[in-house]
Formats: C-alpha cells, sequence, structure tokens
C-alpha cells in the first residue's frame, strides 16, 4: 500500500522568500518592459526617463531631474546627466534656461509605450487589492532604502568571506 506523504521542504528565510519572488517578478516585468520599449523603437532608460519627468509634472528644473534620475534609476551623476543630455538631443525632451520640459515626441513615445504595457499589466493590477498594493509598494520601498544605505555604507571589500582575505 503507498502512502501519500505531503511533500516537505526546507524552512526558507525571509531573505529567501522575497528575494525569490521578487527576482520572479523583476524578471517577467522586466522582460515585458524590454519587449514594449524595443517595439517602440527605443531603450529601457529612455522610457524610465521620460516616467519620471511625466512623474515630476512633466517639466523641472533641470538639476533636480538628474537629481531624481540618480536616485530613482540608481544612476552614477554622471550617467544620469548624459541620459538627461541624451533625451534633449533625441528631441524628447526640450530645455528651457534651467528647465527641462517634455517635448511632443517624448510625450506621445511615452504614451505609445505605457499603453502596451498597460494593456497586459492593467487587469492584474485591478484585480489586486489596495491594501495588498498598499503593503506591497511599502515593503518594497523599506527594502529598497534600506539596502541602499546599507550597500553604501559597507566597505569596498565586504565580498570577502569570513576569514577570506586578498
Amino acid at each position: 500500500m503507498t502512502e501519500n506523504q505531503p511533500e516537505t521542504r526546507p524552512a526558507m528565510s525571509a531573505g529567501q522568500a522575497i528575494g525569490g519572488a521578487l527576482g520572479q517578478a523583476q524578471s517577467v516585468l522586466a522582460g515585458l518592459l524590454a519587449d514594449k520599449v524595443a517595439q517602440a523603437g527605443t531603450d529601457r532608460e529612455t522610457y524610465l526617463a521620460l516616467q519620471r519627468l511625466g512623474v515630476l509634472g512633466d517639466a523641472s528644473a533641470r538639476d533636480r531631474y538628474v537629481s531624481d534620475l540618480v536616485d530613482w534609476l540608481d544612476l552614477d551623476p554622471r550617467a544620469a546627466t548624459e541620459l538627461a543630455d541624451g533625451l534633449v538631443a533625441s528631441g524628447l525632451v526640450a530645455v528651457g534656461g534651467q528647465t527641462v520640459k517634455i517635448a511632443d515626441d517624448g510625450a506621445q513615445l511615452r504614451e505609445k509605450i505605457a499603453g502596451s504595457i498597460s494593456a497586459v499589466t492593467a487587469p492584474i493590477y485591478e484585480s489586486l487589492s489596495s491594501s495588498d498594493v498598499e503593503t506591497t509598494v511599502r515593503t518594497l520601498r523599506y527594502l529598497t532604502t534600506r539596502v541602499r544605505a546599507t550597500n553604501l555604507a559597507a566597505p569596498a571589500d565586504s565580498a570577502e568571506g569570513p576569514g577570506e582575505s586578498s
């Protein structure tokens, strides 16, 4: 006689559970984003930078915009400046004095990509409860802030394991 025994798995730490779920979600959503920006003939950084300008009201002091790109896209200041300059050079963003503003071509590109992504994700997001969304966003922001702060405070050689030395 065969007994059905429940499948047992080793207990996972919170880090393993969150890391696994977050890694899978990041991979799937990043793949969707990559597909949609490629179909639109642009790249991820351009789209995300246009999205960030939208969050800032489609116009911002240039320095504030560059700082926002550094923070939200996790870029170094030089890379963020080059990204902003590239958007201006490509006609997606316009400059007036010390202010950057979304250009018509930038707004159209952003809307095209956002619409194609939303066609896939909107029905899924609508199925989530507002409390689940609030908890998820709060948790992800907490993790991002804490990991960034801890990583910045860590010594450069902290990749070595205990007892290892160069």
